[in-house]
């Protein structure tokens, strides 16, 4: 069965800042409904993210969740001035990322992780956006994360990035646990299930899909809406729009079909969800536990909306 999970990216201040109130609270609302899957990295917010999550589970049963974090970014004090915006984080540019996928690195940028959460292990590390690192990601990153499992200072590895075809060649080519994939398995972006998700479903391996909504055009989508994390082309816009209508003819929010094209899949473990607050978390839980009716899906299909996907959903 496909759970969902919460995504952390915007715990640390994802485009605007929120406050660590309500990030507190938006952890809260996600173990109120039943989420017990965290994922977070350094990259988001130069370890804020890893900090507030770490503080918002302190009080939790360990036992009870399982967190992700992330290696492949290094973080380095830096001297300079001004925000991180250009990166999508409003935060103090206290840090600067090192690409480093070296096997010290790995172990340094872990042990960095963990401090900041103030855990003395995770349950999953993902080699994160390893897209222009692949020679040292397959030769160093890859084996230091096997031999971390196999000392038992991390439960499971993976890889975790915004593409499909990289994913299908660690499922393939090595022993991984897990692949998250964010973005490429949703109502505009289907390429992972062209060779990815048959690839782990024949491996047995499990993936995670993140970015169910393309950074926020199917969660909310209009003119300006974000799309990848860029401004939406128009044409996208109007698909998504016709989607929304259509969804809504249906008794059922855009929202609740995004998340449950996502879920579909039988080699999907969990779909992560990104939640800047309570509100935000609770509406993500009741969207997923909607049931979308077989009609809709047709009618898609019927639009040339939903092609190219074979049995899905």
């Amino acid at each position: 069965m496909t759970r969902l999970g919460f995504g952390a990216g915007a715990l640390g201040n994802l485009y605007t800042p929120i406050s660590d109130e309500q990030a507190y609270e938006a952890v809260g609302a996600a173990w109120d409904r039943g989420i017990r899957y965290f994922d977070t990295a350094p990259h988001y917010g130069l370890g804020l993210s890893e900090r507030r999550l770490g503080a918002a589970l302190r009080e939790r049963p360990r036992e009870e969740y399982t967190i992700s974090t992330k290696v492949g970014r290094r973080l380095e004090p830096s001297d300079g001035d001004g925000d991180d915006l250009a990166h999508g984080f409003a935060v103090p540019a206290t840090h600067r990322r090192v690409w480093d996928f070296t096997a010290d690195g790995i172990r340094r940028t872990l042990d960095s992780s963990l401090e900041r959460l103030g855990l003395d292990r995770v349950d999953l590390v993902y080699l994160h956006d390893p897209d222009d690192h692949a020679e040292e990601a397959f030769r160093e990153g890859y084996p230091a994360l096997e031999k971390l499992r196999s000392e038992g200072v991390v439960g499971a590895i993976g890889a975790g990035m915004n593409q499909a075809e990289m994913l299908t060649r660690f499922v393939r080519d090595t022993d991984v646990d897990v692949v998250l994939c964010a973005g490429r398995c949703t109502l505009l972006d289907q390429s992972a299930l062209a060779d990815l998700l048959p690839a782990a479903a024949a491996r047995g391996t499990s993936v995670v899909i993140g970015g169910p909504f393309n950074s926020g055009l199917l969660a909310d989508p209009r003119p300006g809406a974000t799309y990848n994390y860029a401004r939406a082309p128009q044409e996208l816009v109007d698909r998504a729009l016709r989607m929304k209508e259509t969804a809504e003819r249906h008794g059922i929010t855009l929202r609740a079909a995004a998340l449950a094209f996502c879920a579909a899949h039988p080699a999907v473990t969990s779909v992560l969800v990104g939640a800047r607050s309570a509100a935000e978390v609770h509406d993500c839980a009741d969207q997923f536990a909607t049931e979308v009716p077989a009609s809709f899906w047709q009618e898609l299909r019927d639009m040339g909306l939903l092609g190219g996907v074979g049995e899905l959903p």
